[in-house]
């Protein structure tokens, strides 16, 4: 990989507030031990496969992944996928298999509202979560084209963090007995590399002005300071956090802080309010289709009026 990637990976993980739940954290971390090789221990042996650059990746066509691909003028529903974890650029690095950038959701969501043959969109989700960095935007932008076409948030199978922010945003949340929403926090992490410097014989002195410049260095351990820094950026994204789904789910904000970023499934999910209703991906897919096809459909009157005026054509 190149330098310029071992940047922007240590800028994607190191040092700032991540909207993703702890095992998504941990799995950034020994991907970047193991990839920019830096020894850290305490992080499990399980290979990972390595990191691929997608600088030149465009967003990828939206799919239905449950039975209506390339289906949306028939239908009039279109499925904007939302899976894996979730950065802010189509052209960040791609750390796993699956990963959805908040450009993709919202060139997705407009091409839908904008299609004349779509009449209800669908968020597809299946995400742990990932960067603060645009998605309170992308929050603001669905709430908007929900005032212009109906969208239902699928969580299928898992919907937090940063996941649920863009669930919560949508006209409803649907999830099945065994899905989850939630892990409504932040998270951050810092690395040391000071002890594995020390061992190596190496000694890093910066030069820097600004007080704050040099906070959250990996060379030395963490500054009171810097963690003060820090966790007032994590404290800072979690109100956001807190206001917005109090905002789409009609929660107090106390409500939401009762939850203590802790992850709900199926029927506790909904009576808590972080939840509409309860039914199976398919099931709502399902639904919705039938109900674009019924007011589609002409109004029995209208069909006999129709029928009748053909009959008195043909007299």
């Amino acid at each position: 990989m190149s330098q310029r990637n071992y940047l922007r990976l240590a800028s994607m993980i190191f040092n700032q507030a991540v909207m993703a739940t702890p095992d998504v954290l941990d799995m950034a971390v020994r991907w970047a031990n193991q990839s920019m090789q830096l020894n850290i221990i305490n992080l499990g042996d399980s290979p990972l496969p390595p990191l691929r650059a997608s600088a030149d990746s465009q967003p990828s066509t939206h799919r239905a992944l449950m039975g209506y691909d390339d289906m949306r003028e028939r239908t009039g529903v279109a499925v904007v996928p939302v899976h894996g974890l979730l950065v802010s650029r189509n052209a960040h690095l791609e750390m796993c298999e699956v990963m959805t950038s908040y450009e993709q959701i919202r060139a997705g969501m407009v091409e839908a509202v904008n299609d004349s043959a779509v009449q209800r969109i669908v968020l597809d989700l299946d995400t742990n979560g990932g960067h603060v960095n645009g998605a309170f935007e992308l929050a603001d932008d669905i709430r908007r084209l929900a005032q212009e076409k109906p969208i239902t948030a699928i969580v299928n199978h898992s919907a937090y963090s940063a996941g649920y922010l863009i669930a919560a945003s949508c006209t409803e949340v649907v999830l099945s007995k065994t899905a989850g929403v939630g892990s409504i926090g932040v998270i951050g992490a810092h690395l040391d590399r000071s002890q594995m410097n020390e061992k190596m014989g190496l000694k890093v002195t910066t030069i820097y002005a600004g007080a704050h410049k040099n906070d959250g260095t990996p060379h030395a351990p963490l500054t009171e300071q810097a963690y003060l820094s820090m966790k007032a950026g994590i404290d800072d994204a979690y109100e956001m956090f807190v206001e917005a789904i109090s905002t789409s789910r009609g929660l107090t904000a106390q409500q939401v802080r009762d939850t203590e970023a802790a992850m709900y499934r199926g029927s506790r999910a909904i009576s808590i309010g972080l939840a509409d209703r309860l039914a199976t991906a398919q099931d709502t897919l399902d639904g919705l289709v039938a109900d674009v096809r019924a007011s589609r459909s002409p109004s029995p009157s209208i069909a006999l009026r129709a029928k009748a005026a053909d009959l008195q054509a043909q007299i």
